[in-house]
């Protein structure tokens, strides 16, 4: 194990708001980093510190000259009408020869699951958006790849897709992330950023349920500690207030001890309210109808695609109804019904009377970034109302974990998790019969998420909850639906069932294959095929090796003109080589 990338000292800060000081970390080879910690931490900005985009205030970066770093941001920046292909060929290293870039180019392809490299960027969701993204950096070959938030926007089919790479890479990763299903399959060593720690930080080895428990023991350890002093400074505050008529060396040296005991205590009590976590539920209305919402046979899509058919669906006090499909399959449409924002194609929608139903909106149009962070949770004045409560604003940001200082600043200089704390401050404030959350995890530190799960399951309501955080999903849902790409809809009891309904939808399908060609009649070509498929395969290979032979021959070494026609026939070689395995594959089937 060799370090790739260390950090001595670093400090930074924004404005007067420090994120970070005196920051010492290491980076190893083999090492997959899950890098967390509360809003405002600074976790992206040391991203960006390790990649060189941002300067440090202070501190000393050191990298491996030899380790090609490279980063993936949060958003992605493409011309709408860039082609898949020119995305990833832009980004290909200049030292890499013109006959290995075609090469590179298809493996990134392959590995994309893109199949059609001449589809423009604009053309693509935003999930398909994030692959080509993760395409441009691992095209490099990184040695350390730097991943800021990668799941955020990504369908459950594309989490999953990620989550696989991940495990296979050879490459060391830091990866920010709140998704903790993500981190656990992933990673195998978390730091957590937080200022609870005497350090800044905690680094534990080990999977993500490893760091929590290890998490767990160290701060009620230090929490213990703190208590111990507490108790030692009682005893020699009672000491000091006796006022010893010696005032001998020991005497002196006593007291000095005390005012270096109470450092210590006032350090600690610092660190350890660091910890507290947000302590407001969302305000039910707790009214005693039962059913709040009924779909009954709704039909709805568009001219270019229908969504979804027939759903007879009820919303009830109590329940949490989990929606589950790939982007595009409707989940945002399902919800934009039940505000009464889209009528249905067919079918009827029900509402008990006067209803009020609260929206988390994913892409926050509710807030005003122009706004400061006073103005967007207390328009009004300097209180807010809350269970019919007055709160004065000040109080109310401090239960949401936001410092008096942080009051005056815009909200557009506040990290995405920290508005997403400015939304759900609002949203607690309005009275709910029915809350609809669209992914309502996205931004949201850990430490935010595990009191929002508190409050939803203590919500009298019903909800609807749209999520690609696995997690979240399966521990707050009663029942499931999964809207299918063909219309239909599929009921599930739990997460672990629509995983098991997957995994033997996808073995169906394969079986279902295998046994249609079974049925289907044997020709005679196709015994003749079989019979002389595995000589053409080393014959296609063997001209493979032939082509590659004369990309390494001297004479064409400095033709471009030349290197880049026996590349073109290198690729179409292997393209023909790659057709005769596809059709030994089929023909393996249909004899086996």
């Amino acid at each position: 194990m060799s370090i790739l990338l260390s950090v001595q000292g670093l400090t930074k800060s924004y404005g007067l708001l420090p994120l970070f000081q005196g920051l010492s970390l290491g980076f190893n080879t083999n090492e997959k980093v899950g890098l967390i910690g509360p809003n405002g931490s600074g976790k992206s900005t040391l991203l960006k510190i390790l990649a060189g985009i941002e300067e440090p205030d202070d501190g000393v970066l050191s990298r491996n000259r030899q380790c090609e770093i490279t980063y993936l941001a949060q958003t992605e920046a493409f011309s709408d009408t860039t082609t898949v292909q020119e995305c990833l060929e832009e980004k290909i290293p200049q030292h890499v020869s013109a006959s290995e870039r075609p090469f590179r180019v298809q493996e990134n392809l392959r590995t994309l699951g893109i199949t059609n490299s001449q589809t423009p960027v604009g053309e693509l969701s935003g999930g398909w958006r994030k692959r080509v993204a993760l395409g441009q950096v691992l095209i490099q070959q990184p040695d350390m790849l730097l991943l800021d938030e990668p799941t955020n926007h990504l369908d459950l089919e594309g989490v999953l897709w990620l989550e696989e790479l991940l495990k296979q890479a050879t490459f060391s990763f830091v990866l920010v992330s709140h998704d903790r299903e993500f981190l656990q399959q992933t990673t195998n060593l978390t730091i957590e950023l937080n200022k609870s720690y005497p350090t800044g930080f905690i680094r534990i080895d080990g999977s993500y349920e490893v760091f929590q428990n290890k998490k767990e023991e160290f701060i009620r350890n230090q929490q213990a500690q703190q208590e111990t002093l507490a108790n030692k400074m009682r005893r020699e505050d009672e000491w000091l207030k006796r006022g010893p008529k010696a005032r001998t060396t020991k005497a002196r040296f006593r007291v000095e001890n005390a005012e270096v005991l109470r450092r210590e205590l006032d350090q600690l009590r610092m660190l350890n309210s660091q910890n507290r976590q947000i302590g407001v539920n969302f305000d039910a209305s707790n009214r005693k109808t039962r059913k709040l919402i009924e779909l009954l046979d709704v039909t709805f899509g568009y001219p270019s695609k229908p969504l979804f058919s027939k759903l007879s669906v009820t919303l009830q006090a109590g329940v949490c109804l989990g929606v589950l499909g790939q982007n595009g399959s409707g989940k945002s449409s399902l919800l934009k019904l039940m505000k009464k924002e889209l009528p249905p194609d067919h079918g009827e929608i029900r509402w008990a009377e006067n209803l009020q139903v609260v929206h988390f909106d994913q892409h926050r149009d509710q807030l005003s970034l122009d706004q400061t962070l006073k103005q967007a949770l207390s328009p009004a004045g300097d209180t807010v109302i809350y269970q019919e409560r007055p709160i004065h604003v000040a109080a109310w940001a401090s239960r949401f974990l936001f410092p008096k200082e942080k009051l005056t600043l815009p909200l557009s200089q506040l990290s995405g998790g920290e508005r997403a704390r400015v939304l759900i401050a609002n949203l607690m404030l309005q009275p709910a019969d029915v809350l609809l959350l669209d992914e309502p995890t996205n931004d949201l530190d850990i430490s935010t998420l595990e009191v929002l799960e508190e409050s939803l399951m203590n919500f009298a309501g019903a909800i609807l909850l749209i999520t690609h955080d696995r997690y979240l999903m399966d521990r707050l849902s009663d029942y499931l639906i999964c809207l299918q790409d063909d219309g239909s809809v599929d009921f599930f009891a739990d997460y672990a069932q629509w995983q098991l309904h997957q995994r033997g939808k996808s073995t169906g399908t394969e079986t279902q294959k295998k046994n249609q060609q079974v049925q289907k009649k044997i020709s005679y070509e196709d015994r003749k095929e079989w019979q002389r498929i595995e000589g053409k395969i080393q014959k296609a290979e063997s001209e493979v090796a032939q082509i590659g032979a004369r990309l390494h021959d001297l004479e064409n070494l400095n033709d471009l003109a030349k290197l880049q026609e026996i590349s073109d026939q290198l690729v179409a070689a292997e393209g023909r080589v790659q057709q005769l395995y596809d059709r030994w594959a089929e023909l393996e089937e249909l004899f086996a």
